[in-house]
């Protein structure tokens, strides 16, 4: 069986990596047979700092599903339009918008030098922040301040931009049009009602609807109508998702040839 987990808020907390006690329940679950898959928001660059360094060849989804790598190359890279470029260039202008925005490795940042973001931004030093009218392959937009974040998101979506809206953090998360985690998965391979999810925000949606079975960790609105059973983050959380992932190897173990 395929297991896809998101990582912010799902099996990583508060910017840390994946602790030991999860990259060990991970390691047993491949044991098992099983394939593990990390599909998140992040870019792949954010990515490798919170996995554990002998995941970091298995099939990464970053960007919401607009970067994909395997082995460590890169399978797919979407981006915006050139055209949807400009046009997200005029609102931020228009709107006074602060920004954190990827290329396919690089980045642009204009916001405050002490917004938390920051902690989960190229820790490892691999990339390089640049204006952004220098970056290439636009693949994932974060507004974290504007004069008018509801207009704005309006004007976005018109774009035939995909705009997620992260109530906690109060950002707008915005990718291409049709590129979201479940296309991503689709691209590697998989196909609906043959795969597992672990996932926490509204960006995991698209993956939750195609699901054999799907765990929502916290409590996000959105994804209640879509997971399978939840887990709340509440006392020893890690514990209750590492026994569900336990529970879940078992039941669907594969099969012997």
């Amino acid at each position: 069986m395929k297991f896809v987990f998101d990582l912010d808020g799902t099996i990583c907390f508060k910017g840390q990596p994946i602790s030991d006690r999860l990259v060990q329940c991970l390691e047993k679950l491949i044991e098992a047979g099983h394939e593990v898959i990390f599909a998140s928001a992040r870019p792949i660059r954010d990515m490798l700092p919170v996995i554990d360094e002998k995941f970091h060849n298995f099939c990464l989804i970053g960007g919401n599903g607009s970067l994909v790598t395997i082995d460590g190359a890169n399978v797919q890279v979407n981006s915006f339009s050139d055209d949807q470029v400009q046009a997200v260039i005029g609102l931020i202008q228009e709107y006074q918008a602060t920004y954190l925005i990827d290329s396919d490795w690089d980045y642009a940042y204009t916001g405050p030098s002490n917004h938390p973001i920051l902690n989960n931004v190229d820790p490892m030093k691999l990339a390089n922040s640049v204006t952004l009218e220098t970056l290439k392959r636009i693949v994932k937009i974060l507004i974290l301040s504007s004069t008018n974040m509801e207009r704005m998101s309006e004007q976005l979506v018109s774009l035939d931009c995909v705009v997620h809206r992260h109530v906690n953090e109060n950002v707008l998360d915005v990718s291409p049009q049709n590129i979201h985690k479940w296309s991503a998965l689709q691209k590697v391979g998989l196909k609906g009602k043959e795969f597992i999810v672990f996932g926490n925000d509204a960006n995991d949606i698209s993956m939750f609807k195609e699901v054999l079975h799907s765990v929502r960790i916290g409590n996000h609105t959105e994804l209640e109508k879509y997971c399978t059973e939840s887990i709340p983050l509440e006392g020893d959380y890690e514990t209750s998702i590492i026994c569900k992932i336990g529970q879940l190897s078992n039941v669907y173990r594969p099969k012997a040839i």
